[in-house]
């Protein structure tokens, strides 16, 4: 080889990009790259499941979102996002969630959609819980009343606010 190299150069021209544009322009690269603003992917239903269910612990123990975050490192606004299923929460933190809610990192899996049973795996069990006892649960009702009947000691006395309940609702015993 001689002493000579060879080098080539490239000229880029640098194109501003309006991101306020509504009409496609092939030399924005967000635009470009197939991306649209007004378009908004929807949550994976897992994550929003397990956001649910930390949501669910977080206030089954009284813990504000904000101070669930100081014991991560975080933000309330982050745990309101993990919470919704809006950001994903990673294998790392939901450890650390759980260490922090008392509960194993199953617990946030637990009735999770898309779950088919294996077969024989369930025997003579009754059926999973449905999700609406979790949305009751996760309700402000459903876990004010659920703490309130839970301190009633006297099992007569839960029996009767059953019967009330159930009077109340319209519905007949079973």
């Amino acid at each position: 080889m001689s002493g000579r190299q060879r080098m080539t150069v490239t000229t880029i021209e640098i194109v501003p990009c309006e991101r306020s544009m509504s009409v496609r322009d092939e030399n924005c690269h967000k635009k470009s790259k197939g991306m649209n603003m007004a378009s908004k992917k929807s949550p994976n239903p897992i994550d929003v499941h397990v956001g649910s269910r930390v949501r669910l612990r977080r206030m089954m123990l009284g813990m504000s979102q904000e101070k669930l975050g100081e014991h991560l490192g975080i933000t309330f606004q982050q745990i309101q996002k993990y919470e919704k299923g809006t950001n994903r929460i990673g294998a790392s933190r939901l450890q650390a969630i759980a260490r922090v809610l008392s509960v194993p990192v199953a617990f946030f899996f637990e009735d999770a959609p898309g779950q088919a049973p294996v077969a024989g795996d369930q025997g003579f069990d009754e059926p999973q819980t449905t999700s609406y006892v979790v949305d009751f649960l996760s309700s402000s009702e459903g876990l004010s009343l659920n703490k309130a009947f839970i301190r009633i000691k006297d099992a007569k006395q839960r029996r009767k606010v059953v019967e009330l309940v159930k009077a109340m609702a319209g519905e007949e015993d079973e």
